[in-house]
């Protein structure tokens, strides 16, 4: 029953999907999941890899997007969401949770999590949303140092270390692409530049930089809705979409509720619900019938 319970591809299998996912010219699409149910419909759907938000994590705990997760909150979440899907996982690994040290073992944590890769970004510690204004970036050394810290750390060489820079919102579009040459030369292997605005900054950050790129298509923040086609035609290799499932999910769950509320019934909102026969159609349900009638249907023989 080769993916029941678990998927079927190692950790190992799904780094090297991805590392190979980021030079193959087809851009890299990575949903986020806000629970590993979700991570099941992303991959069901035909997306290249799956994401998990630091943002999300926050927002499921009730708290704000300002670095109040912990390593192991994250890294479980991570882990949850890693383990059903045979696509990669991107996760959301803030600043590292601490100094240059703590970003170290974030890399471990991750890679025993079976995580494919992290992004690590240049913040303040402790860090606030990137479409938020009042945010702060540390020194680009001290960021260098984080991604060196990371990069001694990682122990299979196909784990993508990607480094987020925050600076075009506070210093500029220029004074971002000269961090981001620095974190590449400090061993990054993906740069994930925030809260950009237009296709042309977009594109004018592709043509300053030579390795794989990231976007963040987030809703309701700094940046053009681009679509993934045009991000693809500009040469961006990675794009995400780190909090539309919890913002569709969040939505619908107040409207019901709401109705709910007001008319004492559910009744009018069945055309809305996933039915139970797709949830039990995507947790396979049929499969674990059959590997329990094979594991359990047996007879006594002779004198047991």
């Amino acid at each position: 029953m080769t993916g029941l319970i678990a998927a079927a591809t190692t950790a190992t299998d799904k780094r090297a999907a991805f590392r190979a996912g980021l030079t193959s010219g087809t851009i890299q699409r990575l949903p986020g999941a806000i629970n590993p149910l979700t991570a099941k419909l992303i991959q069901e759907i035909g997306f290249e890899g799956v994401y998990v938000s630091g943002a999300v994590v926050s927002a499921d705990l009730a708290l704000p997007d300002i670095g109040l997760t912990t390593l192991t909150e994250v890294s479980g979440r991570g882990r949850q969401i890693a383990r059903v899907t045979d696509l990669p996982v991107l996760i959301d690994a803030d600043t590292g949770f601490g100094e240059p040290m703590s970003a170290a073992r974030t890399i471990t944590v991750l890679e025993d999590a079976g995580i494919a890769g992290c992004h690590l970004e240049d913040q303040v510690n402790p860090k606030r949303c990137g479409h938020l204004d009042g945010k702060a970036v540390v020194p680009t050394e001290e960021m260098m140092r984080r991604l060196r810290a990371a990069v001694s750390a990682r122990r299979d060489p196909n784990f993508v270390i990607c480094a987020r820079t925050d600076a075009a919102g506070i210093d500029g579009i220029d004074a971002a692409i000269e961090r981001a040459k620095a974190y590449a030369d400090a061993g990054a292997d993906l740069i994930f530049t925030e809260a950009l605005h237009t296709e042309e900054e977009f594109a004018k950050f592709r043509a300053a930089v030579d390795i794989p790129l990231l976007a963040n298509m987030t809703e309701f923040g700094k940046s053009q809705l681009i679509p993934a086609q045009a991000l693809e035609d500009i040469g961006y290799n990675a794009v995400i979409y780190p909090v539309t499932t919890l913002r569709l999910a969040m939505g619908a769950i107040e409207a019901g509720l709401r109705e709910i509320h007001d008319t004492g019934t559910q009744e009018g909102l069945l055309g809305r619900m996933q039915t139970r026969s797709r949830l039990y159609e995507l947790l396979e349900y049929e499969r674990y019938n059959e590997f329990d009638s094979g594991v359990f249907d047996f007879t006594l023989t002779g004198s047991q």
